[in-house]
């Protein structure tokens, strides 16, 4: 695996998605640069996973702009995106992986060392041969985090990662998600979970009602909020 430097920064500016009368991201800007993950923040439906879909490229905005390494018009062949409810195919882990490989572009003759290699990154290189469906919760995460890696992202983007995994398995995800930035590429994550923003995030973005409140280093955005609305957060207050 390797990080590509395309498609960073990826730069949104005043950008608004509107579906019907609802307006569910308004006129947010926001810079995603290479470097430490940048944990989304906010509580449900305050646009989360909209501002993912956006940044990825799977919607265009209503207003405003995405850019792309400065291109509005960048193809998503460098960017990956993990749902929070991913689809295990009806197949083995390694087969799940060799699918998304070949989806990817990636040769035959490259395929079983890629394979080998995503299951050892995830922790998995020991149930290839398993069927995917019958893998526990935070394996089928894991197993999800592969597949999204098999097209070597510049950035990668995930959604709720490890909603409703217990402890061990949350931090089983967050070892592979720590390994894949130290490889270089750029993670963004949404997340209702505060000590996961802590433990993971190296900027944090604070968004209610589909704006964006407050961007901060995570250190500072803990330990000092700037507004009125990440004080409440942070205290555990909520947010409507």
């Amino acid at each position: 695996m390797r990080a590509f430097a395309g498609d960073l920064p990826i730069v949104l500016e005043d950008a608004s998605v509107v579906a019907g009368a609802l307006t569910i991201l308004d006129r947010v800007s926001l810079r995603l640069a290479a470097g430490a993950p940048t944990a989304l923040i906010g509580p449900n439906g305050a646009g989360k996973t909209t501002l993912l879909r956006l940044a990825m490229g799977l919607i265009a905005p209503a207003r405003g702009k995405v850019s792309w390494d400065g291109s509005e018009s960048s193809s998503p062949t460098r960017r990956a995106l993990m749902f929070q409810r991913p689809v295990m195919l009806r197949r083995s882990t390694a087969a799940n992986i060799r699918y998304a490989l070949a989806a990817a572009g990636v040769g035959r003759s490259e395929r079983a060392a890629r394979v080998s290699e995503l299951l050892a990154l995830v922790g998995l290189a020991s149930l290839g041969e398993r069927p995917a469906r019958r893998l526990s919760g935070g394996e089928q995460q894991r197993l999800a985090l592969a597949r999204a890696l098999a097209k070597d992202p510049a950035v990668l983007f995930l959604d709720e990662p490890t909603a409703s995994l217990d402890p061990a398995a949350t931090k089983a995800v967050e070892d592979v998600i720590r390994a894949v930035s130290s490889r270089g590429i750029k993670v963004v994550l949404a997340t209702h979970d505060l000590g996961q923003a802590r433990r993971l995030g190296g900027d944090i973005v604070l968004l209610h009602r589909g704006r964006v409140i407050e961007v901060s280093p995570a250190a500072a955005f803990f330990s000092n909020p700037k507004t009125p609305e990440a004080r409440r957060f942070v205290a555990g207050e909520l947010l409507v």
